[in-house]
């Protein structure tokens, strides 16, 4: 553990309370919905979905080669172990058992970084899933055109989304109808970063190399997740004018020119941070080979 940087209770505190503070506003809504028995077309998504619970992302995590001292509370944390001097560190010796992944996301991301964003699928992924089947529609809100008039817009237009999770939830109908075939065997080959679920993805490469990594970079893949799913549903064939969300029609040329603006800011935004998960990946992979040598 050459280079071990040991953070005294007072300094990692105050660093963990802050990550909390920025996270909260979102995982407090979220948990008093919850208790409410109440949900949220848009909000609940990035919970339900990426399938990190609130309090996973309030936990901050300091990453590799950075030990805590007086921190009972993550003595039995999974992956931290405790050192002579009493402090808890996380345990570098587990990343040997991650390799595998790693190597395919850290592929994954480099691949997509190296690629020009594509800006012409309109976000028509929402409205493929529920083409001809509205009865199957994943949220309880009406759609905006009805039934007929969505299977119109599908009808209308070319679809061509590039991202193998979005293309999983179209209807049979709807997926005939998509060039290229996104399925998950060909991601490697077909994500791109002008896609909106590619970069709202950055999220959950980023907790899911946890707690190697310093939990900020997590919680700014979430911040940019949260922004992109409010526009993704705008642009979606529901009707979130109840719940305050103005629509984007891309059915018109007006909607088609304000979505692909949000995408090319949304791409801009993501480039940094799939920069800073492909050296956070690169970092893991080395140090797991030496932990394994």
């Amino acid at each position: 553990m050459r280079g071990l940087r040991v953070l005294s209770r007072a300094d990692w505190t105050e660093r963990a309370a802050a990550h909390r503070a920025r996270v909260l506003p979102w995982t407090r809504a979220r948990v008093e919905r919850r208790e409410r028995g109440e949900s949220h077309p848009v909000h609940d998504f990035l919970f339900e979905y990426y399938n990190l619970s609130p309090g996973a992302l309030e936990r901050w995590h300091p990453g590799l080669d950075v030990a805590l001292a007086d921190a009972p509370e993550y003595r039995a944390a999974s992956a931290y172990i405790v050192r002579d001097d009493d402090s808890v560190t996380v345990d570098a010796s587990r990343l040997a058992a991650r390799l595998p992944g790693l190597r395919w996301t850290r592929d994954l991301l480099s691949r997509t970084a190296g690629r020009t964003p594509r800006l012409q699928c309109f976000g028509l992924h929402e409205w493929a899933m529920v083409y001809r089947e509205p009865q199957e529609r994943r949220h309880a809100v009406p759609l905006r055109l009805g039934a007929a008039g969505t299977d119109e817009v599908v009808e209308s237009h070319k679809l061509v989304c590039t991202h193998a999770d979005a293309f999983r939830f179209y209807t049979d109908a709807a997926r005939p109808l998509n060039r290229p075939t996104p399925t998950r065997e060909r991601q490697l080959e077909l994500e791109q970063p002008g896609c909106l679920h590619a970069n709202m993805d950055l999220y959950r490469i980023a907790f899911r190399m946890l707690p190697f990594i310093e939990s900020s970079l997590v919680a700014d893949a979430f911040e940019l997740a949260s922004d992109i799913r409010e526009v993704d549903m705008r642009a979606s064939p529901y009707d979130l004018r109840d719940h305050g969300y103005a629509p984007i029609a891309i059915e018109t040329t007006e909607g088609k020119a304000e979505y692909v603006r949000h995408q090319r800011e949304f791409a801009r935004r993501a480039e940094p941070l799939r920069r800073r998960l492909i050296d956070q990946a690169d970092a893991l992979i080395t140090r797991a080979h030496k932990e394994a040598a």
